[in-house]
């Protein structure tokens, strides 16, 4: 069965430091994968690498078989991109926005495109409003809509969640989940928010020192750190560094 995506032997290095040493991780079919580690762990430099929007100084990433960076907008066209951060345009509806996107990927009925991504995640009463006008919570949702247009076959996720209010959390993780049940789309995630991460990944990745620590299911990896949960993990590796 062909790999979502695939990377093998990853390498960064800036300066003095190297930030990713030798990183190998893959995701299946279906898979929600969390990538995890504190800050300065290289967790950001690798995802950037997955992404193709860094370059590694050695290793291989390929994405549904595209290789990286050469392939890159043909393996993108199955990728969407979800991280609370990304901005919307404030002087445009939420309408007229993701008109945008779904022209781009040339579908054929646009209307029912944006119709159908903004009730899978509740947020149908929205298609008027301004950007300007949207909680950073509704921004997030729209921001989702907009990266599943298209019906990807792998979300990658970079904190979806950071700085919502639990109850708009709570919507994009349920709608998340939704989506890749209804799509048998697959899943990198990258959070800390382990309680968030037991509830959506299959399997964690920790990061340490720009090397694998652990890849496993969140229990196992639990048990292997002799820890109750994935947060003992988290402050465990954290304090090593």
């Amino acid at each position: 069965m062909e790999s979502v995506l695939e990377a093998v032997g990853l390498v960064k290095q800036y300066r003095r430091v190297r930030a990713v040493d030798g990183v190998s991780l893959s995701v299946g079919p279906g898979e929600r994968v969390a990538l995890l580690g504190p800050n300065g762990a290289g967790k950001t430099t690798t995802l950037l690498m997955l992404l193709g929007v860094l370059t590694p100084d050695a290793g291989t990433v390929s994405i549904f078989g595209h290789r990286l960076p050469k392939q890159r907008q043909r393996a993108m066209e199955d990728v969407g991109f979800v991280a609370g951060y990304l901005p919307l345009a404030e002087r445009l509806k939420v309408r007229e926005f993701l008109g945008l996107y779904a022209r781009l990927y040339s579908d054929a009925d646009v209307n029912d495109t944006i119709e159908r991504g903004l009730a899978r995640f509740g947020v149908a009463h929205l298609a008027d409003a301004m950007g300007g006008e949207l909680s950073s919570g509704q921004k997030t949702l729209v921001g989702i809509v907009k990266a599943t247009l298209h019906e990807p076959r792998l979300l990658v996720l970079d904190e979806p969640t950071a700085s919502l209010d639990p109850d708009v959390a709570y919507r994009v993780r349920t709608g998340l989940l939704s989506y890749a049940d209804a799509t048998g789309a697959a899943m990198l995630i990258t959070s800390h928010n382990m309680a968030e991460v037991q509830q959506l990944a299959h399997r964690v990745v920790f990061v340490q020192a720009g090397r694998i620590a652990a890849d496993d299911t969140p229990e196992a990896v639990a048990a292997l750190f002799g820890r109750d949960d994935l947060e003992g993990v988290f402050l465990h590796l954290a304090e090593e560094l």
